[in-house]
């Protein structure tokens, strides 16, 4: 199949790789622009370990806390104007509170009775969209409860408290202090911020996942033309540093640049006063993985114009 400008476009921009490495691993992958990524990594010419989500959609990230359950949702607008706007602040806010009763199912929450107006969400949202003359919708949405311990959370660049463009959520399960675990939540949540795990542990990454790294590891260790032995050995390292890499419990700590984040929850054990389990994690960045279509304005015009 013949590779189009758009496709060679977007997988530059997935990888950051030249246009012609990008042509090139189109062409061989038959225009699947995953399969160029692997291919392109196999070759050692991309090197994230992951393909980052492209940010193309405005709106907020709501978070809302109740003790020991805490909500997270995501309502996009078509420009950041309308995010900042006080209506439009207010609705989230009150989303992500009924998120809350909604068990982390959007469909479900759609659907919900919308506070003071009796329309439900999504009608509620309709009723917006005509007021502000915008589009918005209820993205995702997501709730992380326990059964004792805390929900830490933490917004990054808040506009407002609860409400930004990246939202964290982790659950901390522990009978100790709720006070001192609280503290470690809002660390942890910041760490998130700021590493983007895939999971908390290596058990809890997608096999899938890990067999796709596996077997590009596989590649690049072949072309060091070394024996089967050192090869598999050579893999098996770096599917080590890739769970270090990409789950939290064995991250390096941000804060302090020097801990693994598992030894650090270990030690803040002493002064939680029991011993505390990381349960899960929920990380919403703002429009991730939505790909706005890009379009020419001139052509616009003069369409609309009728010029040819």
């Amino acid at each position: 199949m013949a590779v189009t400008a758009q496709q060679v476009k977007e997988l530059r921009d997935a990888t950051g790789v030249g246009m012609m490495d990008c042509k090139k691993a189109l062409d061989e992958t038959n225009g699947d622009i995953e399969a160029a990524i692997d291919w392109l990594r196999t070759r050692g010419l991309a090197k994230a370990a992951k393909k980052a989500g492209r940010v193309a959609a405005e709106g907020l990230v709501g978070i809302a806390v109740d003790s020991k359950k805490a909500a997270i949702v995501e309502v996009n607008s078509e420009t950041d104007f309308v995010a900042r706007n006080e209506q439009f602040q207010t609705i989230v806010g009150n989303i992500a509170k009924l998120a809350l009763e909604s068990n982390g199912d959007v469909h479900v929450l759609s659907e919900m009775p919308y506070p003071g107006s009796g329309r439900s969400v999504s009608a509620e949202l309709t009723d917006a969209i005509a007021k502000i003359g915008e589009n918005m919708n209820l993205r995702r949405s997501a709730m992380i409860e326990v059964k004792d311990g805390v929900v830490g959370s933490y917004v990054h660049n808040a506009v407002k408290p609860g409400m930004g463009k990246l939202g964290i959520l982790v659950g901390l399960e522990s009978s100790g202090d709720k006070n001192v675990l609280a503290s470690l939540g809002k660390q942890l949540a910041m760490h998130i911020a700021n590493t983007n795990p895939l999971a908390v542990s290596p058990e809890d990454i997608d096999r899938d996942v890990v067999a796709r790294e596996r077997a590009i590891f596989v590649e690049q260790a072949k072309d060091s033309g070394k024996p089967a032995e050192v090869i598999a050995k050579m893999v098996e390292g770096r599917v080590r540093k890739f769970y270090e890499e990409s789950t939290l419990l064995a991250q390096t700590f941000v804060i302090d640049g020097e801990s693994k984040v598992g030894d650090v929850v270990k030690k803040a054990e002493k002064d939680v006063g029991a011993p505390i389990k990381v349960t899960r994690f929920v990380r919403y960045a703002l429009g991730e993985g939505i790909v706005k279509e890009e379009t020419d304005f001139a052509a616009e015009v003069a369409a609309t114009a009728g010029v040819n």
